[in-house]
């Protein structure tokens, strides 16, 4: 029998969910004030979010997994006896993950499909968890691939931010235009686009307004179609439950509520929130 292998990066936020224990897991590092973490095994979502809000002027930076750390985690499953592996990771677009995963793949002798996800955090997660359940109904790997092809045509994720600084800073916004002092003063709606880039939707003065803005398009974006839904939140996980609550109040059904990973929000900021959604 062909045994497939599923593994994901630890910017899925995957390891904050309930899941089948052989998805394996391969996580960025952060650096704070010059002290590296290994995201989740060493500082966890909550304590990352907590000394940000103790200090906002942290000194912090993040370090995406090595090569020959993908190396060694491609190694193992071998060893453990897989013939086939599928690697689902963060945008390529938003990160350089996904080169350093198709490298190590050259370096194995072994089937390794590297997946680019378009996306990241929930929908990057989902993505293994379904994987995973098609491995163990004895799915064929082109027959996974197809059916993570239909999530990643099949989703969307809105952002708003309290400062683009972060953004802009670690070169993750596609599309900046005008003068970076008076952008960043905006309050924008931002999007994760079909390939897999962060983009303004429409830029907004206030929070308020682009919360407003969100709630709009987002309930107009699903009406009528059957979805997964998820708020994702940073330091302001109780702001978050209000919200979740505004969403449920305009029909949106059994919204899951998902912490975004320091490494991530080191580059999104704190104060950043989420919604998605994936067609069923």
């Amino acid at each position: 029998m062909n045994r497939i292998g599923i593994a994901v990066d630890g910017n899925s936020g995957i390891d904050y969910l309930e899941r089948d224990k052989d998805i394996r897991i391969f996580r960025s590092h952060l650096l704070i004030e010059n002290q590296e973490f290994e995201d989740y095994i060493e500082i966890s979502s909550d304590d990352f979010y907590d000394r940000l809000n103790k200090n906002p002027d942290l000194n912090i930076s993040t370090a995406q997994t090595s090569t020959g750390k993908i190396l060694e985690m491609y190694e193992e499953m071998k060893a453990s006896g897989y013939h086939q592996l599928l690697i689902i990771t963060i945008s390529k677009e938003l990160s350089g993950t996904y080169q350093n995963a198709v490298l190590a793949a050259s370096m194995i002798d072994i089937d390794v499909r590297v997946y680019d996800s378009k996306s990241v955090s929930y929908i990057q997660a989902l993505m293994a968890m379904i994987a995973q359940k098609m491995v163990k109904s004895g799915k064929d790997i082109d027959e996974i691939i197809e059916r993570l092809d239909y999530i990643r045509d099949h989703n969307h994720i809105y952002i708003t931010v309290d400062t683009l600084k972060y953004l802009v800073k670690n070169g993750r916004l596609s599309n900046v235009a005008g003068a970076i002092g008076s952008l960043l003063k905006l309050k924008p709606l931002l999007e994760v686009n079909q390939e897999g880039k962060v983009k303004t939707v429409s830029k907004i003065r206030t929070t308020k307004k682009a919360r407003k803005l969100l709630i709009e398009r987002f309930v107009q974006e699903t009406n009528g179609k059957d979805i997964i839904s998820f708020v994702v939140y940073t330091n302001n996980k109780d702001e978050m439950e209000l919200f979740k609550k505004e969403l449920e109040a305009e029909g949106i059904k059994d919204i899951m509520l998902v912490p975004l990973t320091p490494v991530v929000g080191t580059h999104a900021g704190p104060g950043t929130m989420g919604v998605g959604y994936i067609e069923k």
